[in-house]
Order: C-alpha cells, then structure tokens, then sequence
C-alpha cells in the first residue's frame, strides 16, 4: 500500500501544478480574476492570447501523459515496488489523482480548472485510439452550441462508449472512465446551471447554429 499511497498523492501533486496559474504567476496575471475566473485553458485563451493558452494546454495534457506513463513504472526511493497493486488499477490511480489535482490544487487554494486537458493526457497516453472519439465529440458538440462545458460532459460519456467498444472486458478502464465522466460534470455544474438560465457564455466563432445579431 506505501507504493500506491506515495505515487496516488505524487500524481495529485502533478496536477496541482496548473499552467495557467504557473505562467501566469511568471506573467503577473491571475486568470482566475478575469474572464469567467476559471484557471483553464479556455479562459486563458479569452483572457491571455493564443501563445499563452497553448503553453498551458502543453503543460496540462503533458502531466497527464506524465502521470499515466512514468510514475505507476518508477522506481522511487524508499518506495519498493508492491507485487501485489496490479499496475492497471495503480495507473489508473495516478490518472484520476492527477485530474483531481488540476481541478483541486493544493499550491493555489484547492481552486484550479476543470480537468478537461489534462484528462485528454490521461485518456491518450492509456490508449490512444481512444483520442479521437473523444476529441472528435468536443468539437462537433461545442461547434453545433457553442457551449465548451456542454462539448466537455458529452467528450468524457464518448469516453465511456468508446472503451466499451475498443476494449471490451476492460472492467477497470470502464470503471475509470465512468469515473472521470462523474467527475467532470461534478466540476462543470455550474455551467449547468448557467445553460439552464440561459447566461453561459458561448464560443460565437464556432458556433454553427449562432444568430446573426451574435
């Protein structure tokens, strides 16, 4: 259980480390004080430029790429491999406390992004034939409403079909992958609510289905 223990809470410690939040401290700039105050790489886009939002998007999908392929396979000191923890369920751990980690950060007062880069580096490095369903789902949804919280929720419940289908008897990435699609529309219950009133902001340059007065 120490190397579970040790490498869970290294993983959470990873995606505690937001790109927005660290660059713009380089910057002087907390995006979480502009736009729609969310530390991701869609405000930081609004709110910060194109070069500043890529940075981020490199830094959030790659410690999710870091989680999934180094740390369930390193070999830390004090920290002996436990033949006992399959490494399927510990990579897997490190996945989801890597995402858990970037939505609630230690380093910045348990308020960051809403996870959804990094679990593209998480769902890419487990297996890559599942990036494109996934990504293909959050275009087409935020290109036909315009909502990026709505194209997250329905990229993570692709990810969910797309396992059944491309590993079927996959019991454990089935289960994480419901997991993650729980908790991303946990962290995006306020868009929720907001679309439901009406007042959630929409992306108007993709937006297909956008009025002409937009």
């Amino acid at each position: 259980m120490l190397e579970l223990s040790v490498k869970t809470l290294l993983a959470y410690l990873l995606g505690a480390l937001l790109g927005s939040l660290v660059l713009g401290h380089l910057r002087g700039v907390d995006i979480r004080r502009a736009g729609s105050g969310n530390a991701g790489a869609t405000n930081a886009l609004r709110t910060q430029g194109k070069l500043f939002a890529l940075a981020v998007l490199v830094i959030d999908i790659g410690k999710g790429v870091l989680a999934i392929l180094y740390l369930p396979h390193a070999a830390l000191p004090g920290v002996p491999l436990d033949p006992e923890i399959p490494r399927a369920w510990l990579t897997l751990a490190c996945g989801f406390a890597v995402i858990v980690g970037h939505v609630y950060p230690v380093w910045f007062g348990f308020r960051g992004g809403k996870g959804v880069a990094t679990m593209i580096g998480v769902v890419g490095a487990l297996d890559p034939r599942l990036l494109l369903p996934v990504i293909g789902t959050w275009f087409v949804v935020l290109v036909l409403s315009g909502y990026v919280g709505l194209a997250s929720m329905l990229a993570g419940a692709a990810l969910i079909l797309f396992v059944y289908v491309l590993e079927p008897g996959n019991t454990a990435v089935l289960c994480f992958s419901a997991a993650i699609e729980i908790f991303v529309v946990f962290t995006h219950r306020g868009n929720i609510a907001r679309m439901r009133a009406g007042n959630e902001h929409r992306v108007q340059r993709l937006w297909l289905f956008r009025s002409r007065t937009a």
